[in-house]
């Protein structure tokens, strides 16, 4: 599936903590990122799943070294992670 100007592939980031199965401090382990905008600016949205509970949700590349996982550890609600393609 491919969008103009989107990689559906999943990708890293350029950091050490947005690069695909680095887990953080708190068991939250990156699965890259596809091209998808995040909420904070001149952010990605990246995927993410907690190693404890096995809850996936959405980060910015920003927050990834910090995150809590939302569903065991009370961290912040996740973000769309994922694009749904119109047509």
């Amino acid at each position: 599936m491919k969008v103009e100007g989107q990689d559906w592939h999943w990708q890293n980031g350029n950091g050490l903590s947005v690069q695909i199965g680095k887990v953080n401090d708190h068991g939250q382990r990156c699965g890259g990122h596809r091209g998808v905008l995040g909420s904070d600016f001149n952010q990605y949205a990246y995927k993410v799943e907690c190693t404890y509970c096995g809850h996936v949700y959405g980060a910015n590349g920003s927050d990834m070294h910090e995150r809590l996982c939302p569903a065991c550890q009370g961290g912040a609600m996740g973000i769309r992670f994922w694009q749904v393609q119109e047509g």
